[in-house]
């Protein structure tokens, strides 16, 4: 493995921490004060216990207000200064700062974050506010991945290219073309485990490859465009793999994209018109649905792929609300897992939809257009939040986390703020990459293969 690191020559500054020139916010932990009540009548209690009570609530939900306001009209990183300027008002304001439930209440108002994992909520909310502005000042650790041949079956190595990539919160997993799921630490970027299909080629070379991983529970999940869907669980050290799903090709087309999110799997399929969704309880591995036809146009398509490396067909996600976002090259639809119900199409006006720039993150979709308009909607009802021209150079890739979209073309790597109405761009990462495969992101890591059976990691929780 060769690995490099790069870095903004700006530094951070003064203003992102919320106790910027102060005191008052070194101490991260709890205020001095102690709050106590009591069981007794109001009359009978001292007069002052009312303001010992009351003001420092009302005054840390007052800064949970303020942040949050900020946040919603600059975007979150502009939650900091305003804190700053909050706590320099008086002494008053400097002792609310060391509440750490005022640091909790602002960790999962701002960064969503509901899971204390450093000491203090005070260095978990500057955690995720660092990490954050790492994205705009272009503050990476970079490193090429690295996997040997001598656990491949195929006496091919340079055809076993990587199509698909999963992040998790501790791993990256990546599917390859010979039905493989490779799994990297994302702490050592090492590759340890690698887990299986379990049927030789059947209907073309590529029948095996894997089209979409799920990593949750402890699980790892991942289907094959065959239609073979296995399950394997993480903390088993020979990476055993469970066939939960025999495919049936004929039956139901190819499985071009497979996905899920809490109680769900589905799959995008293409081959027969009037089937393109299955859906599975992922509880108890049953399907319970069977149809769409968003990909009847490119049923003929959907046959190549399993003997061809063509590009990718539709593009499937799933929102954190239950709601599948799809697309193929010309329309986008929202359908409602829960109830089985399509909610909205969106056909594109000017010649397409770019399949691979396709992502979801939270409750909002990204999706670029083949004349380089780059949106992103809320799925439940496709309200435009915000929007931005990027370059449509051929094989651009997309993919998005809470503040920013990241896009891949021509081997550059650039990062978006997308948390205002009018996108900006706020950085291009150094190391320029090759034909893109597939790329990935979350609040922390952007990982992209290429054609090469090159990986590239950038971590920007450096």
């Amino acid at each position: 493995m060769s690995s490099s690191s790069s870095s903004s020559s700006s530094s951070s500054s003064p203003h992102d921490s919320p106790n910027h020139n102060h005191n008052a916010g070194a101490d991260p932990g709890p205020s001095s004060r102690t709050i106590s009540y009591s069981d007794e009548p109001t009359s009978s209690r001292p007069r002052r216990a009312m303001n010992d009570v009351w003001p420092d609530l009302f005054l840390e939900d007052l800064t949970v207000q303020v942040a949050t306001d900020a946040s919603h009209s600059s975007g979150r990183l502009s939650a900091a200064p305003a804190l700053a300027n909050l706590f320099q008002v008086c002494s008053r304001w400097r002792a609310v700062s060391r509440s750490d439930r005022l640091w909790q209440q602002l960790t999962e108002r701002i960064w969503r974050r509901t899971v204390q994992v450093r000491d203090t909520w005070y260095e978990e909310f500057i955690h995720w506010h660092r990490m954050a502005r790492n994205f705009v000042a272009g503050r990476y650790a970079y490193a090429s991945l690295w996997f040997g041949p001598s656990d491949m079956d195929d006496d091919h190595y340079s055809t076993v290219i990587c199509r698909c990539l999963t992040l998790s919160d501790e791993h990256l997993a990546c599917g390859f073309t010979d039905g493989t799921v490779r799994l990297f630490h994302l702490d050592t970027r090492v590759h340890f485990r690698t887990y299986r299909s379990h049927q030789a080629n059947r209907l073309g070379p590529f029948a095996r490859s894997v089209s979409g991983i799920v990593i949750a529970d402890n699980r790892l999940v991942f289907a094959t465009l065959d239609g073979d869907i296995y399950v394997a669980h993480l903390d088993e050290p020979n990476g055993h793999t469970r066939r939960a799903r025999v495919g049936d090709v004929v039956n139901s087309g190819v499985l071009v994209e497979f996905a899920g999110r809490g109680r769900w799997w589905v799959g995008l399929f293409a081959g027969l018109p009037g089937q393109a969704f299955q859906i599975w309880d992922a509880e108890n591995e049953q399907l319970v649905f069977i149809g769409g036809s968003l990909t009847d146009p490119e049923t003929v398509m959907g046959w190549h792929m399993l003997t061809e490396l063509i590009e990718p067909v539709g593009r499937l996600r799933v929102t954190n609300q239950g709601l599948a976002v799809a697309c193929t090259s010309s329309q986008l639809i929202v359908f409602d897992l829960n109830s089985q119900m399509l909610l909205h199409e969106l056909w594109s006006t000017v010649g397409g939809f770019i399949v691979t720039s396709m992502d979801v993150n939270d409750e909002a979709f990204f999706i670029v257009e083949r004349n380089g308009d780059a949106k992103v909607r809320l799925a439940g009802t496709l309200e435009l939040l915000c929007e931005f021209r990027t370059r449509p150079l051929r094989g651009l890739m997309g993919c998005r986390n809470m503040g920013y979209a990241l896009t891949c073309a021509g081997g550059v790597v650039r990062v978006w703020d997308i948390e205002r109405r009018r996108g900006q761009q706020r950085s291009v990462v150094a190391e320029r990459v090759g034909e893109g495969m597939a790329m990935v992101c979350s609040e922390r890591h952007v990982a992209i293969s290429c054609n090469d059976r090159s990986i590239h990691l950038w971590d920007f929780g450096v």
